[in-house]
């Protein structure tokens, strides 16, 4: 890639030329000044595109499937596009394909049908040298024997760059991640959140505008991760890169992604931002798989002109939505939910508190021997075995009976598969 002072010193030498030849030649002087504006344009024009192109780093998959024996599809009809500077997460349990996604991504494992485009380049079948692309892994990949500037400088030297550019960015990525003091010592010597940031120097140093990370916490403890969620959100924002993260921990998703892709079965759940898919979730599983504790479903039946959803359990879900009669998944979180302990019709009975200092989860099983959690703050009154009452005091969900399509949410949409939220009916409270 040329830069401008390589593009003015070549304008520079053009000039020259072209003044010399017009002396000799005697072309009009007019004539050299539109030759060298045309130049001069063109060659400014060509020197933007590039520049643009260097910089626009999107990722684009269509209807990207996976299968090794031709029937039983590791991932099935994956379409994203994932935007320059996007930090893009894919989370799901394991075994939902999200690995060999980033790897097919990365060229490391070949795509079985569909397209995938990085900067709108069809890349589907090059070697992962020619995707513009760097990698962090869930073990760091480092090596023992080499200092941390060593492994940083070890896919430079295999590039053959010159040494003063490879001293140069090597000294450059390890003062982002604040390793400079460090960069003489061998792994072996590191914390395990040291050791993850030589990896993450060495991915800043290929100076690649696309990062792929798998599970790159995972190794570490709690209070690792936390510290390391905000360094590396914060690294992506000051680099500019497009970063696509996988991770089975919605926490890590919901609190660094732009957007989040949830995975399940080898197929998309959902593709939104983290609020989103609280608020909205597509789907049980989703609904499920987001929130901590998970949300409570609960079977209802609705019978005709039926003025609230039947559940057999004491819950009241009225129903004011215009509902056809059928059968239902009725979710409410633990937090939209109450406990009476001095009503005189009783509907649940405690089986299991837990204390989490700011907050207690209380385990209650209804009147039809299902099992909800309650959230509640204050639960010194309370204790195992006693006799109380559930109330719905917030917003809950209302599922297709087969769990896979939401019909109502906490704010009266419709969901009807398409990226619109159209308010269709009135709010559940």
């Amino acid at each position: 890639m040329h830069s401008h002072k390589h593009i003015q010193a070549k304008l520079y030498y053009f000039i020259f030329i072209t003044f010399t030849f017009s002396y000799f030649l005697h072309i009009p002087k007019n004539y050299i000044f539109h030759i060298m504006l045309l130049h001069q344009k063109t060659t400014l024009k060509l020197f933007q595109i590039k520049n643009t192109k260097e910089y626009t780093m999107s990722i684009e998959l269509s209807n990207i499937s996976k299968t090794y024996n031709g029937s039983d599809f590791v991932l099935s009809d994956i379409s994203v596009k994932i935007e320059t500077g996007e930090f893009f997460a894919i989370v799901g349990p394991s075994g939902c394909g999200k690995s060999t996604l980033l790897r097919m991504i990365a060229g490391l494992i070949p795509i079985t049908s569909g397209e995938l485009k990085i900067n709108d380049k069809d890349v589907t079948n090059l070697p992962p040298q020619e995707r513009s692309l760097t990698m962090v892994f869930q073990n760091y990949a480092l090596f023992p024997f080499l200092s941390v500037k060593d492994n940083v400088a070890f896919g430079l030297k295999a590039r053959k760059m010159e040494k003063s550019e490879i001293d140069s960015r090597v000294i450059n990525a390890l003062e982002l991640v604040n390793l400079s003091e460090y960069k003489e010592r061998k792994p072996g010597e590191l914390s395990g959140g040291q050791r993850q940031r030589v990896a993450l120097a060495r991915a800043i140093a290929s100076d690649a505008k696309i990062c792929l990370m798998d599970e790159p916490l995972s190794n570490l403890d709690a209070q690792l991760r936390n510290k390391m969620r905000s360094e590396i959100r914060e690294l992506q924002q000051k680099l500019g890169l497009t970063l696509i993260y996988v991770t089975h921990d919605q926490v890590e998703a919901m609190t660094m992604a732009d957007r989040i892709m949830v995975l399940n079965e080898a197929k998309t759940q959902q593709i939104d931002s983290a609020s989103d898919i609280y608020d909205t979730p597509s789907n049980t599983f989703v609904a499920g798989f987001f929130g901590t504790p998970q949300m409570n479903l609960i079977p209802v039946t609705l019978h005709a002109n039926s003025q609230s959803l039947n559940n057999e359990s004491g819950l009241n879900f009225p129903n004011n939505h215009q509902l056809s009669k059928g059968k239902y998944l009725v979710g409410v979180r633990p937090n939209a939910l109450s406990i009476d302990d001095s009503a005189t019709v009783n509907n649940g009975l405690i089986t299991t508190i837990e204390y989490l200092g700011t907050h207690s989860i209380v385990h209650v099983i209804l009147d039809n021997s299902l099992e909800v959690l309650v959230e509640t703050k204050s639960a010194e009154h309370l204790t195992t075995n006693q006799q109380i009452t559930v109330n719905v005091t917030g917003k809950y969900y209302i599922f297709s009976e087969d769990g896979q399509s939401l019909l109502l949410t906490n704010g009266g949409y419709i969901n009807d598969g398409k990226s619109s939220k159209e308010p269709k009916l009135q709010a559940l409270f």
